[in-house]
């Protein structure tokens, strides 16, 4: 019913910056909370930032000052932008999406991940 499609990864330099996007497809009646995720190698996946309905934000202390979260809901979109990147921030980064959705005539609610994007800071 719904597929979110993750972009915008790649290799960088410390001190660098991505650009994360997450866009969701489907019929979507309505996107609520979205979040950034992230895992790195040996380590439990952790909340990096996430957007409410009405653009509340929240970071992790780890990446505040340095990373932004955003949204475009005309295009169902989540951006996180990155900036001053450092070796710690290396992990698979993953789009995390709370969503209504139209199923015949009915709505449903439903929560969605994205496939995962490898971030790599390395000199």
């Amino acid at each position: 019913q719904v597929q979110l499609v993750e972009s915008g990864g790649g290799l960088v330099q410390p001190g660098g910056s991505l650009r994360l996007s997450c866009a969701a497809s489907g019929r979507i009646f309505r996107m609520h909370d979205m979040g950034w995720y992230r895992q790195a190698p040996g380590k439990e996946r952790e909340l990096v930032a996430c957007i409410t309905s009405d653009s509340t934000t929240n970071y992790a202390d780890s990446v505040k000052g340095r990373f932004t979260i955003s949204r475009d809901n005309a295009k169902n979109t989540v951006y996180l932008q990155m900036n001053s990147l450092e070796l710690e921030d290396t992990a698979v980064y993953y789009c995390h999406v709370e969503l209504r959705y139209w199923s015949g005539i009915n709505i449903y609610s439903g929560d969605y991940w994205g496939q995962g994007t490898q971030v790599t800071v390395s000199s």
